[in-house]
């Protein structure tokens, strides 16, 4: 890796066929001027001049060091970019991402090869580009991402309303909400931030428009047709984040040119994530990047299939900095050996096909879970190690139907995805189920493994939630719910649990019936995916312990999450307070701050008590000059409806200046 020098373009314009001009910033190794250089480039609506600023600055001072030009773009409304954002992942979108990249390939300074990379957002469209060829692109790193946007992304769960669906449209409201930098766009800034404060979508509504795996969905999913992806792509993803399962699907379905890399980490890139170990991420992607954009001869090919973090009995905590664990390699990754357990007298145990017959026989239980059970599972994406984690799982399998085998003897190491087929019935339309793995500590402290939720009107076996139909009343029918990858090992002296439960609040949102379930225990069968043939491998860490940049903090940042139970009411209420603190870049002296505070509530003997409600706060300042929004996001529901709500406020110096109002009701479609 060479130390070349380069020079940061602040702000530059590339104007689309439509005239709409979009912002980059671009760090230029000096040798594009003699010889041109292979380019990267990020696509998002996250704001380049104050929002990505440090995970930009701890990377791309780093590529253009060894000869990568790095160009981060806001998509259009973000930013200082023109217009208006008009969804997620939308034709226009990728569109205008192709136009950028035949833009960089015909640069003088470019060589004519460019990479795509992002996390997030940015780790979905690039895959999502990569489906379209444009013929500069030739290879892509994707984190922290999805290959279906309806079962694997923050909407739904295998037909399961997830409560994200609502935070993140606050989220995007708010960001959006947000005006460009005067510095960079001049007198015209006004002019800009109104034409997106009067045109932003809410995103709710949109989605809720589209509660079934329809073709609105089945757009930019991958998976749909993996053969469309003809260029090498790193997936890289962290057991501690909700994208946990696009690794493994995008080797499985792209075995010759996908590599998977996975961490124990949060919603964060590799080389500053948490918990600890992290990875050498700027030495993974130039060894990719000088791979496949200019034929460097360093057998970036014949790099495993697949590298994961195998976590080993970790204890769940207030934070977790480090999570113990060793890394393995897998050159080719083949469909896991599988190990079946079963239930026998309330134990869970290892399926023995001659187990007398009698054992077998039909031993219903009925469930109805608290609709409050779920409170320990965390956020479904994660940003810290903290209690965003899922934390002790006691509190949870107190509103859960537990099956433990008994203390374990030797090692269990896993590594995939496991299912649970179980008989059940039901007498309402549909209901919710979720099916934990839990690692029960000899102290009896409960660690989450992996966990899974199914809507059962959604119970297609295809796995495809296309086609979904009410549950045939009383009558007892076979569900598979598939849980969430995991890389994993129990220890001896530890005890697997399996932990099934009718409410997973409010991570998931409860159906609108809350009949429970009667479950046929006898019909539990587990398979839980072994990790097998392996390799040992030490993963390089980053040199540099450190590599965010510091900025000037005028008020310092503050989380805090609460479960509050009103035992008088029978009524409890999960809140979030999330303040980044004011924060002030220290070459362009704007300063910003964001607070989320969120709160969601239910009545124990309610579902349709439902109720979240999300507010951000987003500031902006520079001498002279402030501005604020204020988002509000709300949906409660009917036993036949959703009803959203959001407002925003827009504040310039002391007056407030725009205001916007959205009130709509929707009917819930088999959710």
């Amino acid at each position: 890796m060479t130390n070349a020098p380069y020079s940061v373009i602040e702000n530059k314009w590339i104007t689309l066929k439509d005239g709409t001009r979009l912002a980059a910033r671009i760090w230029m190794p000096d040798s594009a001027d003699l010889t041109p250089v292979p380019a990267v480039l990020e696509f998002l609506p996250y704001r380049k001049r104050d929002g990505t600023s440090p995970r930009d600055e701890s990377t791309y001072p780093v590529f253009a060091s060894a000869g990568i030009a790095g160009v981060r773009v806001d998509i259009r409304g973000s930013g200082e970019s023109d217009g208006v954002i008009d969804g997620e992942y939308t034709p226009l979108e990728l569109d205008n991402a192709c136009e950028i990249i035949a833009w960089i390939a015909e640069q003088a300074w470019c060589n004519g090869s460019v990479g795509m990379m992002g996390i997030s957002w940015g780790g979905f469209n690039c895959l999502q580009v990569a489906a379209l060829q444009p013929p500069a692109l030739k290879a892509v790193i994707s984190i922290a991402s999805t290959v279906d946007r309806y079962n694997d992304d923050i909407h739904y769960k295998n037909g399961c309303h997830l409560a994200v669906q609502l935070s993140w449209a606050a989220t995007m409201l708010a960001y959006q909400s947000r005006s460009p930098d005067p510095e960079l766009v001049g007198g015209r800034w006004r002019e800009m931030w109104m034409e997106r404060l009067e045109k932003e979508p809410f995103f709710m509504e949109e989605w809720l428009d589209h509660q079934q795996r329809d073709d609105f969905w089945k757009h930019a999913s991958i998976c749909e047709d993996f053969d469309a992806v003809k260029i090498p792509s790193m997936v890289m993803a962290g057991w501690a984040d909700g994208y946990r399962n696009t690794p493994i699907r995008a080797i499985e379905g792209m075995p010759d040119r996908a590599k998977a890399l996975i961490g124990p980490w949060v919603h964060k890139y590799p080389h500053f994530a948490w918990p600890k170990p992290r990875a050498d991420f700027h030495g993974e992607a130039i060894r990719w990047w000088d791979k496949w954009l200019r034929n460097a001869d360093n057998a970036a090919e014949t790099l495993p299939q697949m590298r994961a973090y195998i976590l080993d009995a970790i204890k769940p905590a207030p934070r977790r900095d480090h999570d113990a664990g060793f890394w393995v390699t897998k050159k080719t990754w083949q469909s896991p050996e599988m190990v079946h357990y079963t239930v026998r007298d309330e134990r869970l145990v290892i399926d023995d096909e001659n187990s007398p017959v009698e054992s077998h026989k039909n031993h219903d239980v009925f469930l109805k879970s608290p609709l409050d059970t779920g409170t320990a599972a965390g956020e479904y994406f994660t940003l810290k190690p903290d209690a965003e984690m899922a934390i002790d799982q006691r509190s949870d399998d107190a509103g859960s139907l537990c099956f433990d085998s008994a203390p374990l003897t030797d090692n269990l190491d896993l590594l995939g995805r496991a299912e649970i087929t179980l008989n059940v019935a039901c007498d309402a339309d549909w209901a919710n189920l979720c099916a934990r793995l839990v690692d029960v500590h000899p102290d009896g402290t409960a660690t989450r493994i992996s966990f899974g939720v199914l809507n059962l009107a959604h119970r297609d076996p295809a796995g495809n939630y296309n086609n979904p139909q009410p549950m045939p009343q009383g009558e007892k029918t076979s569900v598979t719910v598939v849980l969430d990858a995991c890389g994993y090992r129990l220890r001896p002296g530890h005890k697997l649990r399996v932990a099934l439960s009718t409410a997973y609040w409010p991570m998931i949102l409860p159906d609108p019936f809350n009949a429970g379930l009667t479950i046929d225990t006898a019909s539990i069968n587990l398979s839980l995916p072994l990790l097998g043939d392996h390799d040992p491998i030490d993963m390089p860490e980053p040199e540099n312990p450190n590599p965010l940049p510091t900025y000037i903090e005028h008020h310092p940042a503050t989380t805090r999450r609460e479960v509050r139970h009103n035992l008088t009411q029978n009524k409890t209420e999960y809140c979030i307070l999330e303040d980044t603190g004011a924060v002030e870049h220290p070459d362009t002296g704007l300063s910003t701050r964001q607070i989320r505070d969120e709160t969601w509530a239910i009545s124990l003997d309610d579902p349709l008590s439902m109720r979240g409600h999300a507010v951000w706060t987003c500031d902006m300042e520079r001498d002279g000059w402030f501005t604020r929004t204020v988002c509000t996001a709300t949906l409660s529901c009917t036993k036949t409806d959703w009803h959203v709500e959001a407002r925003v406020i827009a504040v310039e110096q002391d007056k407030e200046v725009f205001e916007k109002n959205w009130n709509r009701t929707i009917p819930r479609d088999f959710m």
